[in-house]
Formats: structure tokens, sequence, C-alpha cells
């Protein structure tokens, strides 16, 4: 703590104030102390693996500004970056030789960005001020041209400020993220549930004082996952709600209006609830991060379970699919997965289809009855309350029928919705997670349900709300890592820095610049009679 006040009293000699300058020898020597100081912590910093380069870089961006702003000579700010590189030399000596641990090091740099933080020194009582952005240099450079205190209108647009306090969403504060998903319609449950799990996870970090001393809020506008709404959600979230990101979108077909929109803004787009392919491009988009496997891969986990464990032929699995992208990305998933175990050979995967937001499910059925050869199987790319009518309209047609779902049907919904028409409609029908079991005990269930039941008493743990506390926890990881000066470019870098995060899941989640999707495992449940999953071998 001495540290800190040491820190900022220098600081408030270094800056020169509208009226007043501290004599040339002691503001000399004040940034030589900060100088020193903060190379030092940068330094022991840089050698912990764990601690993100990109703070260290925020840091040394501080200092370079602080030494922009303080009027010194060419031949000053030569000694001013000497003192910095010698003690930046020690700091990292330190940690080598384990007189120092990453720990510390990490408590010292966490204490340092609380110390400049723009609302405190630099600015004096009264007075609009910020500093200008510039890198640090790897050797002396020349002075750069006297700063006296800046006019309020330039204080307004320079670069660290912005970064920090003008960032849209981004106050001193708080950090504010939009979600556009189904909150009306028989497609409302999703919605819900997801919000619930982000918020849980929101409602932790921020009664544990929040993200570098911001609160994660979270602005939800429901679409009713009709494409034709979205568009207005995202523009309201963006221009009305002012959103720094997107988080926890739900669906595929509402995902292909909501995502060209953010892109075209340049604006976070992550942990959508959906596994489509339109979120995975090869490469990835920069503002586009995925935590959940994608529907070709449960797809392609479900079909090598029936054929493999099961012993069902390739023709004998057909799809019931929704008529829309969503759909589509399910099908494609099921009939790629079949050219693969057919060895590439041309096999016509028929589909079943429904129109979205509807129970209309006649069309499906009529075609399922014409068929001269009972099918074994139907991979289901549905809603819950579609699957569930296409169960009971055809359990009794074609008894021996193995039912199985993609994850985004909502796994608590269609139990409670067949256990309604009864046991025999529940009983053998699996879905595909993209998370662990609700039931079991990892550390990461058991974290999700304390939080539940905290925030939300009374709410029953679901898999869609478990994907979203994971989802913002990820999020949340990657706030931390960034730092406290935050921008979009800066939190795209600090994901894609993410190596190896263990979260309880079971697989470690992990980002790259050619890599946006964190997990590629997909787990598998099927119903029993009393309408709780249990869970199955996929392979």
């Amino acid at each position: 703590m001495r540290f800190k006040y040491f820190l900022l009293g220098a600081i408030a000699m270094a800056a020169p104030v509208v009226g007043y300058s501290a004599p040339s020898s002691e503001r000399v020597e004040a940034v030589r102390q900060i100088a020193a100081a903060v190379g030092r912590v940068l330094g022991s910093a840089a050698a912990c693996r764990e601690i993100s380069p990109l703070r260290v870089k925020a840091m040394s961006d501080t200092l370079s500004d602080l030494i922009t702003v303080s009027a010194l000579t060419a031949d000053e700010t030569s000694g001013i970056w000497q003192a910095y590189n010698q003690n930046n030399t020690e700091g990292q000596r330190a940690v080598a030789n384990r007189r120092l641990t990453c720990v510390a090091a990490e408590r010292a740099l966490a204490d340092l960005e609380k110390t400049v933080t723009p609302s405190q020194a630099l600015t004096p009582p009264g007075q609009a001020r910020s500093l200008p952005t510039v890198v640090t240099p790897a050797a002396p450079q020349p002075a750069r041209p006297s700063v006296t205190a800046p006019s309020p209108a330039l204080a307004a647009t320079s670069p660290l400020q912005s970064r920090l306090t003008v960032s849209r969403g981004v106050t001193e504060t708080e950090i504010r993220f939009g979600m556009s998903a189904p909150f009306s319609g028989p497609a409302k449950e999703l919605g819900r549930q997801m919000r619930l799990g982000v918020e849980s996870a929101f409602n932790v970090i921020n009664d544990a004082g929040g993200v570098h001393g911001r609160q994660v809020k979270l602005v939800a506008a429901d679409d009713g996952y009709e494409p034709t709404r979205t568009a207005e959600t995202m523009k309201q979230l963006y221009e009305k709600d002012q959103v720094f990101g997107i988080i926890g979108n739900v669906g595929t077909p509402t995902a292909a209006v909501a995502l060209p929109y953010a892109l075209k803004q340049r604006m976070m787009f992550f942990g959508a609830f959906t596994g489509a392919n339109l979120l995975r491009r090869d490469p990835p988009d920069r503002y586009v991060f995925n935590f959940r496997a994608s529907y070709a891969e449960e797809t392609d986990a479900v079909v090598r379970y029936l054929v493999n464990v099961r012993r069902l032929r390739p023709e004998q699995i057909v799809v019931f699919a929704q008529q829309d992208a969503f759909g589509d990305a399910g099908f494609e998933g099921v009939a790629k997965a079949v050219r693969a175990l057919r060895s590439g050979r041309d096999t016509e995967v028929l589909r079943l289809h429904y129109k979205r937001n509807t129970l209309d499910v006649d069309e499906a059925v009529g075609q399922l009855r014409k068929l001269r050869t009972p099918p074994r199987a139907v991979v289901m790319v549905a809603t819950y309350r579609a699957a569930a009518k296409f169960i009971e309209k055809t359990r009794d047609i074609n008894p021996p029928l193995i039912y199985t779902n993609v994850s985004f049907v909502g796994s608590t919904a269609l139990a409670e919705e067949l256990m309604l028409l009864g046991p025999k409609y529940a009983n053998g029908v699996i879905v595909t997670q993209v998370v662990p079991a609700v039931d079991s005990y990892s550390n990461v269930v058991l974290e999700y349900k304390t939080a539940l039941s905290n925030y939300f008493p009374g709410e029953a743990p679901d898999y869609v709300s478990l994907e979203g506390y994971i989802t913002a926890n990820v999020m949340i990881e990657g706030l931390k890592r960034t730092g406290p000066m935050l921008d979009t470019e800066r939190l795209v870098e600090g994901l894609e820095s993410l190596r190896d995060l263990d979260l309880g899941l079971g697989t470690l989640i992990n980002f790259g610049r050619t890599e946006h999707q964190g997990i590629h495992k997909v787990w598998g449940t099927q119903l029993d009679a009393q309408g709780r999953y249990q869970p199955i071998e996929l392979q």
C-alpha cells in the first residue's frame, strides 16, 4: 500500500498543471522513480506465463503517456528509460531466481493497475485531463513536445481515455453486454434459461467486486426467435442500450441476421446458443467466439453412436428438422457423418421438416407413414415443443424408433413436455449435450447450482442455463486477462491468448488466432421413464 501512495504522489508532481509546474529537477526525479518502480513490477509480471502480456503492455503504454506529458528533454527522457530497463531486468531476474513468486507479481501488477486508473492521478482537482497513447520504446527516444494541461475537448478525444472510459458500453464502473433471444413465443424457455445462466455468473463476479472494479451487466431484448425482429433488437441494443458486446444470443436463423450487424459494427459476438457453421468460419471471424461444440460435432457423435453402438445401418437414419438455417445446419451435419461412414459414397438422407415457431408436424408425420421401410432412428433438429409433438404423433406408428435431439432442443423443457404426455413418450429419448450432466457433482456444476439457488431461488438446474453460466464465466476470464484498459480489440487479443482454461468441465477451454471455439466435446444423455436424464457413452 505504501508503494501505491508513493506512486500517486510522484505522478501528481510529474504532471504539469495549468498555472503551476514542479521544478524540472523534481519532476525528472519523480518520473524516474515511477519508471523504476513500474519497471520492476512489469519485469516480474512479464516473467510469469499466467499473466497476460496485454496487461503488461497496457501499463507500459501508460508509463509512456506519463513521460509524454511531463515536458522532459531528450537527455532526461533517455535517463528515465534507462532506469526503467534496468529495473525491468531486475524484476525478471527476481522471478527467475525465485526471489519473487508469480502470485506476488500478479498482486503488484493489480495494485499498479488500480493506482494509475484515470479517475485517480494525472487529473488536477476540477480539471478534465487525459493522456495520449504511445508504445513503449525499446531504446531511449527524443523528447516529445511539452504538454501542459490539455483542454477538455482534447481530453475527450484522447485514445487512452477512449479505451478506458469512452468505449461503447464501458464506463469506470460498468461493462454492459446485450443479448437478443426469444422471451416470448414457443421457444421462449430457451431465451429465459440462457439469460438465467449468464446473469447468475455475472451476479457472482459483481458481488466479488466486479472485473477490475467494474460491474458486468446484461441487457436482454426479445426477438421471439423471429429473424424479422432480430434486426430491430440488435439495433436497439447497439444504439439505444449502448452495449459493449453481445453474449448468449439464441438461435441460428436469428444469428444469420444478428451476426452481420455485429461484424459491421466490429462488436464482440460471444457464446451464441447455436452450433451453426455460419459462426465457425475458417479462418474465424475476428469478433466471433463460441464456447460450445458445433451441430456438425453433435450430429457426427450421435450418428456414430447409432451405427457403432446401436448397430444401425446409416440408411436406417432419417432427420426431422426445422425448415430454416437451424434445420439446415443439423441436417448437413447428419448427411456429412453418414457420408463419412459410407466412405464418401452418396447416401441420400431423408429429411422430414416443419415450420419454425409452429407445432405443425403433420406433413412430417405423413412422410414417415408413407415410407415402405420404417426407419430405425430419427435425428431431431427442433425446439422442445415441436420435438415433443412429433414424438407424440409418431410413437405409436413406429414404437421401436430411436429419437435423438441436438442440445438446442432445450433438454429440461423437452422432458417436461414429454412427461405431460406420459412416461412412454419420454423413456429412451436421447439428447446430445455440450455441457456436463446437470445431475453430476463436477466442480462447475456445483458452482453453477450454488449461484442459481442464491440469485434465482426456485429455479431448477437446466442444461441451457448451465451453458449460459459457463459461457459467461469464459467471458469473465477474458475480461480479467485483458486488464482494466478495455476495448473490443484488446478483448479479442485477450481471448485469443486464453489457453488451457480449466473450469471443471472435464475438458480444457482453448482459444487462439485460428481457434475461436472453446471446446469440442459432446456428452450423451438419455431420458428414463421418470423424465430424468441419465448419462450414456456415445463411443
